[in-house]
């Protein structure tokens, strides 16, 4: 299928491992020019020569809405414009109610929900002229079904959802298309952290018996930001292998 991807401008936020990563390579394959960046130089410029296909590398930090927006400028800068924007950011520290003090909460708001919405605010005007663009953020399923051990995440990652819901009602007759997806459990660094190096045995609770792959998670960033995916705006779509047992 072809995805209407050729030539398309393309920003990656936090891409240098893990489903950002995957979601810049996934991109690049179906012929968009790629934008991608990390806060070290050695690997993010290692990530883009594994993506090819001319792929830019940027050292920038996403860490907050200063951050995000930065780097929507100088992706913006690097290819002439944007067309498709994924907005990611690595995870805030994990923890509980009872371990967690009240003054991590100001950081992991500015990772987790400042830095889309300043990637947002940077990007879409543009977007909304051109009449065509796409913005997905990579959030977390655990806006569905909060994870107790990573209150920071859960917290964070809820307000960007109600953030970007609201944004993709507004633009949406503007040819802009918003959404979030939440993964699961997937092959990450990440997961790693949490789980120790055998994250495999975190798998016990899926219903698929095992974890995700971040390349088919990268495939489906993707396809949401394709001509195809036109009419698909507004969505919260969790990639975690039937681990949320909700109906909605």
């Amino acid at each position: 299928m072809d995805l209407g991807l050729i030539g398309r401008r393309a920003a990656v936020a936090a891409s240098s491992a893990g489903l950002g990563f995957a979601s810049a390579a996934a991109l690049a394959n179906e012929g968009a020019q790629v934008v991608i960046c990390g806060r070290d130089r050695a690997r993010i410029d290692d990530a883009a020569a594994r993506i090819g296909h001319g792929c830019i590398a940027l050292v920038h930090d996403v860490r907050d809405a200063a951050g995000g927006a930065g780097f929507v400028a100088a992706a913006t800068e690097a290819l002439g414009g944007l067309d498709i924007v994924v907005a990611n950011a690595g995870g805030p520290p994990p923890g509980t109610f009872a371990s967690t003090p009240v003054e991590w909460y100001d950081a992991a708001l500015d990772l987790s929900l400042m830095s889309v919405v300043g990637m947002a605010k940077a990007a879409i005007p543009a977007m909304q002229a051109q009449k065509w663009g796409r913005f997905v953020a990579i959030t977390s399923v655990s806006v569905r079904q909060p994870i107790p051990t990573i209150i920071l995440s859960n917290t964070a990652r809820a307000g960007a959802t109600g953030f970007l819901k609201t944004v993709a009602l507004e633009v949406a007759r503007d040819g802009v298309t918003v959404n979030t997806v939440q993964p699961g459990l997937h092959a990450t660094d990440r997961v790693t952290s949490l789980y120790g190096a055998d994250a495999s045995a975190a798998a016990s609770g899926i219903p698929a018996g095992t974890i995700g792959d971040p390349a088919d998670f990268g495939s489906i960033v993707t396809f949401l930001c394709s001509d195809q995916a036109k009419f698909v705006t507004g969505l919260q779509f969790h990639v975690d292998g039937g681990g949320y047992a909700g109906l909605q």
